[in-house]
């Protein structure tokens, strides 16, 4: 497989984690990036981290700033915004360049929560294709002169009736973005169903001069190669289908270079992952909150092994790293990786109505910044 190029960053395997809400943080992105250096010899593929509202990255919000952390060898960093206002934008991707805070700035256009799309922002905004156009050209104005590329993550539109794909990913390469990834997917149908993976193929047909990714349901690194085959894409995002095995990117790596795959793990090799996950995120939150995030990987670790309904329920309570240890300890670590652990995982959901600001689809040349839409009330 050729090295995948965006702008100036040249990755060796063609393969991005793709921004989850509290799963890729600095302590996920260290642990897949050690696996993957372990495992297939090498840290070849693209890690982003958490995505992060612009406004809050410009007003230095403590919980934004926090979310920002890289880890000291980590590169390039990669950095997603989720932005609705050009000036804002402008502003976020013009800090990220003078403070040296990322080496990539990805833009989040496929959130399809209803909280984010009810005010006009995430999948909702692509359909503003005037607005979409000018807060792509503000980052991309903000990072000129240097080796930063702007990137563009979309769904397939809002709904089956209110495709926007193909008009956004023209209007990105138009505007300078270095790549767009297309979640095959519309908002409507959130995490539900299957992902179209011939909308990946026909945004692939339509934008020819930049990359073009796909994202939706690769859960195994086979996955990806069929992807890729079918689609003709030059690359693929890998969200949901990494948690609880960190070690995907290695697997992707090897077999999209024409390697081995290394054997999958055994319950003992996932317990040692386990425990360095919770090492990690009791460094970057502090043991008592690290250990409360660490409480949902649980399940996805899980899968498929003997663990008893006991054990699963008091690590799904962990609170120090004493007790994980003590926990993890009682596993069986002779235990083979289970075929029950294949296949889809994470949330699934179900189809809805997309909810939209009044009026929205009134006007797809409206320029008007939504109000309201980049308040997040997390900080990020």
């Amino acid at each position: 497989m050729s090295p995948l190029r965006i702008g100036s960053l040249e990755l060796g395997s063609p393969v991005v984690l793709a921004p989850m809400a509290g799963i890729t943080n600095v302590a996920f992105r260290t642990l897949c990036r050690e696996l993957e250096l372990e495992r297939a010899g090498s840290t070849a593929g693209l890690y982003v981290c958490e995505m992060v509202t612009a406004r809050a990255l410009v007003e230095r919000h403590p919980v934004t700033m926090h979310m920002t952390t890289f880890g000291p060898t980590e590169t390039p960093r990669s950095l997603q915004l989720y932005t609705v206002d050009p000036e804002i934008t402008y502003a976020a991707a013009k800090m990220i360049v003078d403070e040296d805070l990322a080496d990539h700035i990805d833009m989040n256009f496929g959130c399809p929560v209803p909280k984010v799309t009810r005010k006009g922002g995430g999948s909702a905004l692509p359909y503003k294709r005037r607005l979409f156009g000018e807060i792509v050209a503000a980052a991309v104005r903000a990072t000129e002169g240097t080796d930063i590329p702007v990137t563009v993550k979309m769904r397939i539109g809002i709904d089956a009736e209110h495709h926007t794909h193909l008009d956004a990913g023209r209007i990105a390469a138009a505007e300078g973005a270095a790549a767009v990834a297309l979640h095959g997917r519309t908002a409507a149908q959130r995490y539900s169903g299957t992902a179209d993976w011939s909308e990946i193929a026909r945004l692939k047909e339509h934008v020819t001069d930049i990359p073009v990714l796909g994202n939706g349901d690769i859960f195994a690194a086979e996955d990806a190669v069929k992807m890729m085959a079918e689609t003709g894409c030059d690359g693929v995002v890998v969200g949901r289908g990494c948690l609880g095995r960190p070690w995907l990117f290695a697997e992707l790596s090897a077999v999209l270079n024409g390697k081995q795959m290394a054997t999958p793990p055994n319950l003992g090799e996932v317990t040692a992952i386990m425990r360095r996950h919770g090492r990690l995120l009791a460094d970057h939150h502090g043991e008592d909150r690290g250990m409360r995030e660490m409480r949902k990987h649980m399940a996805w670790y899980l899968r498929g092994f003997p663990a008893g309904s006991d054990l699963r329920n008091s690590l799904a309570r962990v609170s120090s790293l004493a007790q994980l240890e003590d926990l993890l300890g009682r596993l069986d670590p002779t235990v083979p990786f289970p075929a029950d652990a294949e296949g889809p995982r994470g949330r699934q959901g179900s189809p809805a109505a997309v909810a939209l600001p009044d009026g929205w689809l009134d006007d797809p040349e409206d320029t008007l910044v939504p109000v309201g839409a980049d308040i997040m009330h997390s900080g990020g």
